[in-house]
């Protein structure tokens, strides 16, 4: 699923390529990811022009020359791609912007979990789906507040987008491994400098896996993710990603909250 990061690289492209172009269609093939009916859609975006973009955790906001938002969100697979209207379609480009210009931007629906949809305001659509702030704009003092309050272990905490918005499984086990919190330490029971370690790791995970356009083969040694089944990373001995970062032991493959999780016995440990 797009986290952060790819979000990111997808508010970085819709900029350089969609901006400040007339919006002169909008084909949809199946109007059940519309989160707005069609014909309001059409009638509020064409004759419009994208003018600046912002993205809280994995929503997408795009906001017109007019006043009106936007709002993407990718689901499991979802992506942008930017072509001119001389070339085919895209394969499962579901819902395209056709602008003046004779470029398209397609929105690429590879399962249908994607959506796209008019909404009134930003602030009123994050606080009626409960997205806490943003992984890169969250502070101490808010994610201590919240996690405090849960009883819960700390990785399902953490995946909960109430806590802090954009951060999914992978991301999660990032961080408490570089925080060196077990993924089953229990949240109301984290000490300050715990906390602390787990706020430092959330930017510096997501900022390193914006840094590298969420490309996770080209992430330090140092993190964990090259330890996941699906990394394909290369190693000089094929065992050498099963081992811990720092060579202290075999990470282990578990489920906390019902996710696949991977740690460290040795560098995180329940005291």
């Amino acid at each position: 699923m797009p986290e952060l990061p790819e979000v990111e690289t997808y508010r970085h492209y819709f900029e350089a390529t969609s901006f400040h172009q007339a919006i002169e269609a909008i084909e949809v093939e199946d109007r059940k990811l519309l989160t707005t009916d069609y014909a309001t859609l059409t009638e509020t975006l064409v004759g419009q022009s994208f003018a600046a973009t912002r993205r809280v955790g994995k929503n997408l906001f795009a906001f017109t020359d007019g006043g009106h938002t936007l709002h993407l969100h990718f689901g499991m697979t979802g992506d942008l791609e930017y072509y001119h209207s001389s070339l085919p379609r895209p394969r499962h480009a579901r819902i395209v912007f056709v602008f003046r210009s004779g470029f398209n931007l397609g929105f690429i629906c590879p399962r249908k979990f994607e959506r796209i949809g008019l909404v009134s305001s930003v602030e009123d659509y994050l606080k009626r789906k409960k997205i806490a702030p943003d992984g890169l704009e969250i502070t101490l003092e808010q994610l201590t507040e919240t996690i405090q309050k849960r009883k819960s272990p700390i990785k399902p905490v953490l995946l909960d987008q109430s806590t802090v918005a954009g951060i999914g499984n992978w991301i999660v086990d990032e961080v408490l491994f570089q925080a060196k919190v077990h993924p089953e330490r229990l949240a109301n029971e984290l000490t300050p400098s715990e906390l602390e370690q787990i706020h430092s790791a959330i930017g510096f995970v997501l900022r390193t896996a914006i840094e590298h356009e969420a490309n996770y083969g080209l992430f330090p040694r140092s993190f964990l993710i090259h330890a996941r089944e699906w990394d394909a990373s290369p190693f000089e001995h094929p065992d050498q990603h099963k081992r811990c970062p720092e060579g202290h032991a075999d990470i282990v493959q578990t489920r906390v909250g019902g996710r696949a999780t991977y740690f460290c016995p040795v560098c995180q440990v329940i005291p």
